[in-house]
């Protein structure tokens, strides 16, 4: 297993869960088989084999049958009912979610749940990169920017605040460009998406 930096204590699993598989026919990708379980529940596995404490687990599609058929024990479920809005709202809802947690920790470290050929390495290497407050990085793949993110809480309102449709984080990251510490992690993970009926022969 992965040794997690220091600070990983600090640091929260926010993953993003809720797409409906679109471009799959309309099948949840959390839902997804990856080694005979849910996809959801080898992202989950990640981010704790990587260092977070806890994950926070944002559901959309199918909400109800990824509650039934995954084995979530011990996650934050958020149910976000705008999830056909696209991945923007989710982020806002998983961020909404621990601005008002008591239990809040001082980073957000954001994964998405169809990224298997990124494992507990490179979250790991990213968790590294938290500072502080206003620590903000990202794992980069041959020097460009991918998952995992890494956003400190001081920034948690403001990326909310930008995140729209598709996009996620991706106008507040360009804006904020100069900041990001990237993290290589070309020699660790792969960044592929399952996406189509041909990325699912990516699944084990």
């Amino acid at each position: 297993m992965t040794q997690p930096p220091t600070n990983a204590a600090e640091a929260t699993g926010l993953l993003l869960a809720a797409g409906g598989g679109r471009r799959l026919g309309g099948r949840p990708k959390a839902l997804l088989p990856h080694r005979d379980r849910p996809l959801v529940e080898n992202a989950v596995r990640v981010l704790r084999e990587g260092g977070c404490r806890t994950v926070y687990v944002v559901l959309g599609a199918a909400a109800e049958e990824v509650r039934a058929r995954a084995d979530l024990a011990g996650c934050v479920l958020i149910d976000n009912p705008d999830w056909a809005e696209g991945m923007g709202s989710s982020l806002r809802a998983g961020l909404d979610a621990l601005t008002a947690s008591d239990e809040a920790s001082g980073a957000a470290l954001v994964s998405l749940v169809d990224q298997p050929g990124i494992g507990p390495e490179a979250v790991a290497r990213v968790l590294a990169a938290h500072r502080s407050g206003d620590s903000l990085a990202a794992a980069s793949y041959d020097g460009k920017r991918g998952h995992p993110v890494l956003f400190g809480a001081d920034r948690w309102a403001d990326i909310a605040a930008s995140a729209t449709g598709d996009r996620g984080a991706r106008a507040y990251l360009k804006a904020h460009e100069a900041e990001i510490t990237l993290v290589e992690c070309g020699d660790i993970a792969e960044p592929y998406d399952i996406d189509t009926e041909a990325d699912l022969g990516r699944l084990q």
